[in-house]
């Protein structure tokens, strides 16, 4: 039987709720024993987008003394408290973040879910918490019983108390039967876990804060209309993301951050004739000077980030000597940052976000006079931008071979990412998930190929470009012949994606795909 947790019948406190079951349970020949009362400081924590919550888990930090940063770190079952994996609480500063735990079950089971994100403080309670064993009237322990009392630590607030009801191995009928028994009492089962009562009695909001889009479009929809319900919910997603991004919790609140000032930047692109020209160009250059400010902090983190993975492409014996090489890029990494973190500050980044968020509150009411397909349904404009684009990479993608210059593959790339962006902004709501998928996937797919071949190219660049810091360090004799090998694979990758372009762009532009465009699109 799985665990439950139950919560007292209205009115009855937590220490009367175990009474009472203690009293139900004598005809049963059962009888409760108090084995361990413990007082601890509960900290939940979950990824910004709460992606632990999505998988019916919750990570807990519990230490015995408020003021002690030791304690044990623990993957619960959210529903019902269970432990699923735990470790000693890691020392040290900063953002709790998997990939940097020490070996051992807790790292074990979040890295796969929570990847490179952070582990984030939800809330913070003060708990008693008491263990009894219900034993049969042979003395064996047939199940477990845990009384919880919460307060929230900032508030004082008190939750309602908990009874976790943990079933033995081979004592299912007992179990259940308890069960029983408490529901006769009263007892209810738990409408939601005790994280996210205490989320909500925090202020917050379980589940997290997501960067999708997912805007619900008509396909009779003014364009003006629709654009502006797309740009506003990409800028929430850039608000959403801004302070992550300045705190450096980790490299996903960038990432989301800059996708989204992309999205907006395709949007203004491939929509242009439904914004006034004038207020078109000066957002166009400011969300271009957004994202300019935040390329290399961005840049820097995705080659820390897959270090590793760029280590393995040289002999095991020599990965090692590229040390060196991280600790610059790890230093450049913290320039970059602290660079961004100004202009992110600035007072020309408040200006364009009260000024972007008035324009778009105010688009549809614009005058019509230069804005010629503003009132066009969105689904019509939409189809044929999208067919636009899709025959305009078919045309560039025909004049790129082996040998052309890396400045036309990575052209392509930006037109696919257009491509990509109206797909699943428009394309998606207006024309339905089943029928754009395919495309996005085959797009997706010719993408991956295109990114290699773009990141190769630039980390050979960025490692030409460090060769003189590293000359500088201990150990550069050996970490420069480490770079020439690096250097050399990275190249050789970069040319096979060439080779496998070819293959991509050859499925993503098949007869099937072209008909698809021409009868969903066109």
């Amino acid at each position: 039987m799985d665990d439950e947790e139950l919560l007292p019948p209205p009115g009855m406190s937590g220490t009367a709720a175990i009474r009472a079951l203690a009293d139900a349970l004598t005809p049963d020949a059962l009888t409760l024993a108090e084995t361990r009362f413990a007082e601890t400081v509960r900290v939940y924590l979950d990824t910004f987008d709460g992606r632990l919550g999505a998988a019916g888990l919750a990570a807990v930090h519990t230490r015995d003394q408020p003021g002690s940063p030791s304690g044990r770190l623990a993957v619960v079952d959210a529903a019902t408290g269970a432990e699923q994996a735990g470790q000693p609480w890691p020392t040290g500063d900063g953002p709790l973040l998997a990939v940097e735990l020490e070996p051992g079950p807790a790292r074990a089971a979040l890295l796969p879910i929570v990847d490179v994100r952070a582990l984030l403080a939800l809330a913070e309670l003060d708990v008693q918490a008491t263990a009894f064993a219900v034993r049969d009237d042979l003395g064996k322990t047939v199940a477990r019983i845990a009384l919880e009392h919460a307060r929230m630590r900032a508030t004082g607030e008190a939750l309602a108390a908990r009874l976790r009801l943990q079933g033995v191995r081979g004592y299912d009928r007992e179990t259940a039967r308890i069960a029983g028994r408490a529901r006769e009492l009263g007892f209810t089962v738990a409408r939601r876990p005790l994280v996210e009562d205490a989320v909500v009695a925090d202020g917050g909001s379980p589940g997290g804060t997501s960067s999708k889009v997912g805007v619900e479009l008509l396909a009779n929809q003014r364009s003006d209309a629709a654009a502006a319900a797309v740009l506003r919910r990409l800028l929430e997603v850039i608000e959403a993301n801004l302070d992550g991004s300045i705190a450096d919790l980790d490299a996903e609140f960038l990432h989301d951050l800059r996708v989204a000032v992309r999205r907006s930047r395709a949007v203004l692109r491939e929509l242009k004739t439904v914004f006034p020209p004038r207020e078109l160009g000066h957002f166009r250059a400011e969300l271009k000077w957004l994202q300019g400010i935040t390329g290399p902090a961005r840049d820097h983190d995705v080659y820390v980030l897959e270090f590793d993975a760029m280590r393995e492409l040289v002999p095991a014996g020599i990965r090692d000597d590229l040390d060196p090489v991280m600790r610059v890029l790890k230093d450049r990494r913290e320039l970059a940052h602290r660079t961004m973190v100004r202009e992110l500050r600035s007072e020309r980044m408040m200006r364009l976000r009260r000024e972007w968020d008035a324009f778009l509150e105010e688009l549809v009411a614009a005058p019509l006079d230069e804005r010629p397909q503003a009132q066009q349904a969105i689904g019509e404009l939409a189809g044929m931008r999208i067919a636009k684009v899709y025959r305009r990479i078919r045309k560039m993608g025909r004049a790129i071979g082996p040998d052309s210059p890396a400045e036309e593959y990575h052209e392509i790339r930006k037109k696919g990412k257009e491509l990509r962006y109206l797909l699943e902004l428009f394309g998606t709501p207006l024309f339905g998930a089943e029928t754009v998928k395919p495309m996005i996937k085959s797009l997706k797919s010719l993408q991956d190929v295109l990114g290699r071949h773009q990141d190769r190219e630039v980390q050979q660049a960025t490692l030409r470009g460090i060769a003189e810091q590293v000359s500088g360090m201990p150990g550069r004799t050996a970490a420069l012949m480490a770079m020439g090998v690096l250097l050399e694979h990275l190249g050789q990758d970069e040319i096979a994606t060439r080779g496998e372009f070819a293959e991509q762009f050859a499925e993503f532009t098949s007869k099937e795909r072209r008909a698809q465009v021409k009868d969903v699109f066109a």
